[in-house]
């Protein structure tokens, strides 16, 4: 009895493609790390389909603060919306697929979002770009139309608040896989639960493949219809009546005063999309790009952006930004290292409320906006 696929080839011929196995789980591999749409995204979410970055293969995952890679992912893939995509690759033929996978995949996703800092996201992301002669800003910007620091910004919100999407992926789902897979997803709330099996069919030099999603079950679309690219934005008032909830009227006050000096010496302010968390960034245009000094979280803390400044002229110069670094270290309270010039510290704001360090603050972003239209 036939079970292929049929195609009608140029000659007018009926051709039957029979489903044949994979031949290893690193050519299963290969094909993902090659053709990152085989995950399929208008099957995880019709309305909005999912595109794909490929951060890399292999990516480790550690197990406590500051740790190596303990475990090590198949592939880890970001979104439009800049949501970790954690898969794992397992033929029909490893048992493990049945139930010890998903154990593993749970202990993936929990130490990734408690000890997995963006930052070293994004030099994994840069390293495999380093190796391909590719530039991750260009990457960045051709398929997602993001600038690189607000892209950022977006997967540093979803790894805190927890929102991760994980994919069991095979050439078959067993039955037992596709239960555990779709009561996981009905229950947990922002992560994302799914399998993917992805069938493969071959005949006179043709193969084709085919995917199949479990998961979306009525019920667990219900749960998650709020997803992250249908949330509006956070607006001053929501910031506000947010960031009372998490520190002092004083902080609050101090958070007022930010606002107003963004408000008069920016161009624009910007607001995040995080689901828990709150942020607004001041924005300044020069020469039709957007430069972003900081961020101010509803969690009690402003976050200097070092690590973005480096990707756009003047502050590309290392030699401007340790000069930055400097002017901050003159304000009491905060310690930064030689190495922060590439990353994003955090003050908080019990130490801006000291003395005059909230007008040191100003005064260091103000010679930073200098820099930019010298």
């Amino acid at each position: 009895m036939p079970t292929g696929i049929f195609l009608i080839n140029k000659k007018n011929e009926l051709v039957e493609l029979e489903e044949t196995d994979f031949q290893s789980e690193d050519i299963f591999q290969e094909l993902l790390e090659n053709y990152p749409n085989l995950l399929s995204g208008k099957l995880i979410d019709p309305e909005v389909p999912r595109s794909w970055l490929l951060v890399d293969r292999e990516v480790g995952i550690p197990g406590e603060e500051k740790g190596g890679g303990r475990w090590s992912l198949d592939h880890l893939f970001l979104d439009q919306d800049g949501i970790p995509t954690l898969v794992e690759v397992k033929r029909s033929s490893d048992t493990r697929i049945r139930r010890e996978v998903v154990g593993q995949m749970l202990d993936y996703a929990a130490n990734a979002i408690t000890y997995w800092p963006v930052e070293q996201i994004i030099s994994v992301l840069e390293n495999r770009c380093e190796t391909q002669n590719e530039d991750p800003v260009q990457l960045i910007k051709n398929l997602f139309d993001a600038e690189y620091e607000t892209y950022w910004d977006r997967v540093k919100t979803n790894l805190t608040a927890g929102k991760v999407r994980m994919i069991f992926l095979a050439d078959k789902i067993p039955i037992e896989l596709k239960r555990i897979v779709e009561f996981l997803n009905e229950q947990m709330d922002p992560a994302e639960v799914l399998a993917l099996e992805i069938r493969q069919f071959k005949a006179d030099g043709l193969q084709t493949l085919v995917p199949r999603l479990y998961g979306n079950t009525s019920d667990a679309e219900k749960r998650k219809s709020t997803s992250y690219s249908k949330r509006e934005p956070w607006t001053k008032e929501t910031f506000f009546e947010e960031l009372r909830k998490n520190v002092s009227q004083e902080q609050v006050d101090l958070a007022k005063q930010i606002f107003a000096w963004a408000e008069n010496t920016c161009d624009q302010l910007g607001y995040g999309r995080g689901k828990t968390m709150g942020s607004m960034i001041p924005v300044i245009e020069k020469d039709g790009k957007e430069h972003y000094p900081f961020a101010v979280w509803t969690t009690g803390y402003v976050e200097l952006y070092f690590q973005w400044h480096s990707y756009k002229k003047p502050f590309d110069s290392e030699e401007l930004r340790l000069e930055m670094l400097e002017k901050f270290k003159q304000i009491k309270g905060i310690s930064l290292n030689k190495d922060d010039i590439n990353k994003r510290p955090s003050v908080q704001f019990n130490i801006l409320q000291q003395g005059d360090n909230l007008e040191k603050f100003f005064e260091i972003h103000e010679w930073f906006i200098k820099q930019l239209h010298n």
